[in-house]
């Protein structure tokens, strides 16, 4: 089926649910036309589901299936993975509202690697409480990552502002040994690629910031810069992918400054979100770059302190859900265009050329 044509199957699981998660994620499917755009199919629970929409007083009709594979367009289909009666506590973290976020995780990314669903957008959780039930992951990334067998990126991304950040949920002081050329390198490479295949990026321009203060300020402040980053951009670029910097992070994120790239590669954590959530909050998407499976989810937390007012704004659940839609089209579109391309022959020998040409199919 062309991509064009096709309703994308969108995969949801619910995160905490004693969270904002199922507030969140019925506000941004509560429009009765939204199934005209996508077929959604949330992995959780059908009494929690009834119960919570009685709570925030909306009406919606779901359609339970046991399967993934039983999703109907036109419908909000929500796969039961947990049939027993659930304990809500509205506002912190329980052991049955960590182990029923791992299992919905858990059964739509199995959903995703079956191709019951097309993307996987993830409501937010609680780290700290999904490990001391078991779970061996920091964070969605690590777990997918090992799903996948593939490396990540964290990517958070709105329309203007795409910032990626090297080390994901690690110690500040555990950073600089976590950063290499060769690390950076590849980093750099995953982003370049999805730009071009994700987000039709023809010629990305990438924009590194330093470690240090002032990106080292010449090694006063730290060889970091000069030692590990410079070389990196500096061989990305020498092989066509273009890469500046490394800038320093305090002054990088004017308008006119970080709006002259197409993305932004942070050295830590915080270094990258703290102002990409102060300039995009709302709409801001985090997107795991250079997976072979597309997954998006909000850029906040489980919010605890809101949880049951009524108040969770649903803006960027919503746009998670577009973005991964357009990322999946972008995806479908890149792999019709390398499928169809013209194949390359050979031309050089006696002739003073190496070059790649386009065979003139018959021409």
């Amino acid at each position: 089926m062309s991509p064009k044509n096709h309703k994308v199957r969108v995969g949801i699981s619910i995160g905490d649910f004693n969270g904002i998660g199922p507030e969140i994620i019925m506000k941004s499917l509560k429009d009765k036309s939204i199934t005209d755009f996508f077929t959604p199919v949330i992995f959780g629970s059908g009494k929690l589901f009834t119960f919570q929409k009685n709570i925030f007083k909306l009406q919606l009709t779901f359609n339970y299936i046991n399967e993934a594979s039983e999703a109907q367009n036109g419908k909000l289909n929500l796969v039961n993975v947990w049939q027993d009666n659930v304990n809500v506590e509205l506002g912190k973290p329980t052991e049955e509202s960590t182990k029923m976020a791992i299992d919905s995780l858990e059964a739509a990314t199995n959903a995703l690697m079956n191709g019951d669903i097309d993307v996987l957008v993830t409501a937010p959780i609680n780290k700290d409480e999904m490990m001391k039930q078991g779970f061996a992951h920091a964070g969605h990334t690590g777990y997918l990552e090992e799903k996948f067998g593939k490396k990540g990126l964290m990517f958070l991304v709105t329309e203007d502002l795409k910032v990626a950040v090297s080390t994901h949920h690690i110690p500040l002081a555990n950073v600089a040994e976590n950063i290499s050329k060769e690390k950076i390198k590849k980093q750099i490479r995953v982003l370049n690629q999805c730009l071009i295949e994700d987000f039709q990026v023809q010629t990305p321009k990438i924009a590194v910031l330093g470690l240090n203060p002032h990106s080292g300020d010449g090694g006063v402040i730290g060889s970091e810069e000069i030692e590990i980053i410079s070389p990196a951009i500096k061989e990305l670029f020498d092989n066509g992918i273009f890469t500046f910097g490394p800038f320093p992070a305090d002054s990088f994120f004017q308008p006119n400054k970080y709006r002259n790239f197409d993305a932004v590669l942070a050295m830590y954590h915080d270094q990258g979100l703290a102002p990409f959530k102060t300039l995009a909050y709302e709409e801001g998407v985090n997107y795991t770059a250079g997976l072979p499976y597309i997954r998006t989810s909000p850029d906040h937390g489980v919010a605890y302190d809101i949880a049951g007012q009524n108040i969770a704004d649903e803006q960027s659940f919503t746009e998670a859900i577009f973005m991964a839609i357009k990322i999946f089209k972008n995806r479908q579109e890149y792999n019709d265009l390398m499928a169809n391309r013209l194949p390359t022959r050979r031309v050089g020998a006696g002739h003073g050329v190496d070059e790649d040409l386009p065979e003139e199919n018959g021409h």
